[in-house]
């Protein structure tokens, strides 16, 4: 196995710790033997810690297993690293730590390596075993067998303006008693392209992982590289990057209220919604020059500044769209045809989406605590506090409720922040990344927790750049969502979690 440019090796401890976009040089990297994989993902479970990434790497004494778990406790990152040592693969560490689960699945994919009892190696992204050759059959989808039962195949080209992707249903009438999701027909190499790419075009990619999280898959990228650097962004810088990514997650979140309004058909809601969804866009439109907030989050600070006139323009935005979002949201919520098919469709218990790590609404839906902001604070976000909005029942209206607190949460900081913007530059010329070195930067993309890791060579060139959107983790949450459920829910559940088919792919 080869990954790039080669790494200097580390010693030592039983794992090192870094915090939320610091770097660690690889000399402190705690480094064990392959064998003992399995002990540590017990630890980390039983210390309640979640799996934020686990990876191969090569450094300049071999291949190198990376696993990197975060502590909310002490809001600090843990990074062990396991000899490979030519090993063809390990005992699975899914059985004891499911939310390893797809990571495993990635790796062999990829890489080959085996996780030995591993309940379902099916590849995560690759098409080659769905059909069958000459030497091998196709990819077994999972079949329920029986008298009455169906199987409905959805996808991967839809009807409008979609990503593609496929769902294979096992039905018994309309219950569905499966489904299967079947992604990876987005998959551009973006991994790849940060490692490779000229710096200068970095920046682009990252922003064009999941396009409409650009600021915040900008936001994680560009604070991996101030890590690796040592640089640090002005103030003003972080309160107008935390401006941009409230306003994503603002415009992102009324466009799904205004989506799961136009699925049952509760067209004021949907109208409403759709254009206070455009008045945020609007506002990261004036700050960035882009509907998307593209382009504004650089390495060192933001390209652009907000001028006073703007900061009044904002605040009289927010004002009035807070009103119309309160009225909006208080009809569609009391209408009994909304409420009928919001209540208890497609619910998720709490230890299903503890185990399998669930992110970002789809685990706060679920009575789940869990918000980069408040657990890994960084920029902005270390001098302010923005609650974290938890539903209990798990379902379609828990997953709406979730998203409105959250609207209404990133509305009141805005306008704080607006109204009191530090003075100052919002950019400083970034330093050389330090060599032989990693960092892990995360940040609360609207769909939930963004995950940057980034290894340095000797010549503290990028080696190795792994990326984990939250769509990657709340996949299977759709999939488990909908057993039970009339298979006619499943547009209403697909809009209530609204996941990424481009984050996932990479």
């Amino acid at each position: 196995m080869s990954n790039g440019s080669a790494l200097s090796s580390g010693r030592q401890a039983d794992h090192a710790w870094l915090a939320n976009g610091t770097a660690l040089s690889l000399d402190a990297l705690a480094t064990r033997p392959l064998h003992e994989l399995l002990d540590a993902a017990i630890r980390a479970r039983e210390q309640q810690k979640r799996l934020i990434a686990l990876f191969p790497f090569c450094d300049g004494s071999g291949d190198r297993l990376l696993m990197v778990a975060a502590d909310a406790a002490s809001a600090r990152l843990s990074a062990t690293s396991f000899d490979l040592a030519g090993a063809p693969g390990w005992p699975s560490i899914t059985p004891v730590w499911p939310e390893a689960h797809l990571f495993e699945r990635e790796i062999h994919e990829r890489w080959g390596l085996v996780p030995e009892g591993h309940p379902w190696l099916k590849a995560v992204r690759g098409h080659r075993e769905l059909e069958a050759t000459p030497v091998s059959p196709a990819h077994p989808f999972l079949r329920a067998e029986g008298e009455g039962i169906h199987e409905v195949a959805v996808g991967p080209i839809h009807a409008g303006i979609i990503e593609p992707g496929h769902f294979r249903f096992q039905c018994f009438g309309e219950e569905v008693l499966h489904l299967e999701i079947q992604l990876g027909y987005q998959q551009r190499g973006a991994e790849q392209i940060l490692e490779q790419a000229a710096p200068a075009r970095r920046l682009a990619v990252a922003e064009s992982i999941a396009g409409d999280t650009a600021v915040g898959h900008a936001l994680t990228y560009c604070m991996a590289l101030e890590g690796l650097s040592g640089t640090r962004a002005p103030l003003r810088a972080h309160a107008i990057r935390g401006i941009a990514l409230e306003l994503e997650r603002m415009a992102n979140h009324v466009g799904d209220l205004g989506a799961l309004c136009n699925d049952v058909g509760y067209l004021p809601g949907a109208a409403y919604f759709g254009r206070l969804r455009g008045d945020f866009l609007n506002l990261l439109t004036e700050i960035s020059g882009n509907r998307y907030g593209r382009s504004l989050v650089v390495p060192g600070g933001v390209r652009f500044d907000v001028t006073p006139a703007l900061q009044a323009r904002i605040l009289e935005t927010i004002e009035a769209d807070e009103r119309d979002l309160r009225d909006t949201f208080k009809l569609a919520i009391n209408t009994p045809s909304v409420l009928s098919r919001f209540e208890g469709t497609g619910s998720i218990s709490r230890q299903t989406a503890v185990e399998l790590g669930f992110v970002g609404p789809t685990a706060r839906a679920c009575g789940i605590s869990r918000d980069v902001r408040t657990d890994h604070p960084s920029g902005v976000f270390q001098f302010t506090h923005v609650p974290v909005a938890v539903a209990e029942d798990g379902d379609v209206m828990a997953r709406a409720n979730v998203r409105w607190l959250e609207v209404t949460r990133s509305l009141r900081f805005v306008r704080e922040q607006v109204s009191r913007l530090p003075e100052g530059a919002v950019r400083v010329p970034m330093s050389p990344l330090a060599p032989s070195s990693m960092t892990t930067s995360l940040v609360e993309g609207w769909r939930g927790q963004i995950a940057h890791v980034v290894l340095t060579d000797d010549s503290g060139r990028v080696a190795r750049h792994k990326v984990i959107d939250p769509s990657f983790h709340n996949w299977l949450a759709l999939a488990l969502a909908v057993r039970g459920a009339q298979i006619s829910d499943f547009p209403l559940c697909n809009k209530s979690f609204n996941l990424s088919y481009a984050g996932h792919d990479l």
